[in-house]
């Protein structure tokens, strides 16, 4: 079995492998760009392995009049840039002790070693300059099935980093089967480790969340989150029941995993995914427009258009119901909206705090008149 496509056959692509497999190592593509290459999707990232090491990398690199950067080497991982384009190029590597948190490894000649330690079976597939698939722990039959299996024993991978039971919900949301469920043994693996969540750093807490709930429908694995404890862990008192629903309106718009962390509900969102003053800003007026009653084409002249269709969606998720007839046109109305009066208008007649209570009174009456009333008759 072969891949192919536009970046496979780039030229730094191309010289950063052969740079290596001509000086008698052994290279590959490994990871995210096999895996979506074999699913048929956009490859963003390219990783390449290697059996040699960092040092030789860069003896390579540089003896080839090329900029090679230390980027992890610490991890084994070095960047060689080719015309402008930076390339990642780690040495096979093998765990000697982990934490649940980080891994202490050491480097390796053998790629079976190298998969070995990867988290799922469809991650643990290498592709060579030509595209031809390596396939040293067979996982191209669970990659077809769209099974998303944890590499060896899941419990064991688990501990290693507790982070990749929210990665097995977000690889499950994203490749999973829907329908066939999920793997057994990880799940079980995931439910029994979900104390482990605690000793995660907030960051990458927020940061792989964000990722789960842009997939195109987190609705089944953020299900199984709940089942499995999971999600009390990360967000206490979080409900995935309207995440479904709102999934089912959102179409033809965007994934947006704001709005659905909104329609999650749960305590101190903000501090428990690190959101930053912006997001946290942003859900807290998805939040009160839920629960509020102001009407689409108001919510869009207070905030925006988006920020209007944001709760619309919502409140028809959180509460069964049918979108609005005609909301969409209630909604642009609203933001194209413009009070017609300034403050200059009602100056000097009145001033401080009065001309606060004014403007707001003209502006109430002005809203309730569908945003027809002109200067004039407000002023009259």
């Amino acid at each position: 079995m072969r891949i192919s496509g536009e970046w496979l056959a780039e030229e730094g692509v191309q010289r950063v492998l052969h740079l290596l497999t001509d000086a008698g190592h052994q290279a590959y593509l490994v990871g995210g760009c096999v895996r979506n290459a074999l699913f048929g999707r956009p490859v963003a990232d390219i990783d390449i392995a290697t059996d040699a090491e960092p040092s030789r990398v860069v003896e390579l690199g540089r003896k080839a009049r090329l900029k090679v950067v230390p980027t992890g080497i610490e991890h084994g991982t070095v960047t060689v840039i080719v015309a402008g384009e930076p390339h990642e190029v780690t040495t096979f590597r093998r765990d000697v002790e982990t934490d649940g948190r980080r891994a202490k490894v050491a480097y390796s000649r053998r790629i079976e070693e190298d998969a070995a330690r990867r988290d799922f079976t469809m991650n643990a597939l290498y592709a060579d300059a030509e595209g031809r698939i390596v396939d040293p722990i067979g996982g191209l039959p669970d990659l077809h099935t769209r099974r998303v299996r944890f590499v060896g024993d899941a419990d064991a991978r688990i501990r290693e980093d507790y982070l990749r039971i929210l990665r097995f919900f977000r690889f499950h949301a994203l490749y999973g089967d829907a329908e066939a469920g999920m793997d057994a043994e990880a799940i079980a693996a995931c439910a029994a480790n979900s104390a482990g969540i605690d000793t995660l750093s907030r960051e990458r807490i927020g940061h792989e969340m964000r990722r789960l709930l842009a997939a195109p429908d987190p609705a089944p694995a953020v299900a199984a989150m709940r089942a499995t404890s999971v999600l009390a862990r990360i967000l206490p008192g979080a409900d995935p029941r309207a995440l479904g629903p709102l999934v089912h309106v959102e179409p033809p718009y965007a994934p947006d995993w704001l709005r659905r962390l909104a329609a999650l509900g749960g305590q101190d969102r903000v501090e428990a995914l690190r959101l930053s003053r912006d997001e946290a800003r942003r859900l807290e007026i998805l939040t009160d427009g839920i629960g509020g009653t102001v009407a689409p084409a108001e919510l869009a002249y207070r905030h925006d258009a988006g920020m209007a269709r944001d709760i619309v969606l919502l409140r028809a998720a959180l509460l069964a119901a049918s979108l609005p007839e005609g909301w969409e046109a209630e909604v642009a109305k609203g933001a194209a909206a413009e009070f017609p009066i300034r403050a200059a208008d009602l100056m000097p007649a009145l001033s401080g705090l009065a001309l606060g209570a004014r403007l707001k009174e003209l502006e109430t009456r002005w809203i309730a008149s569908d945003f027809k009333l002109s200067r004039e008759q407000l002023l009259g």
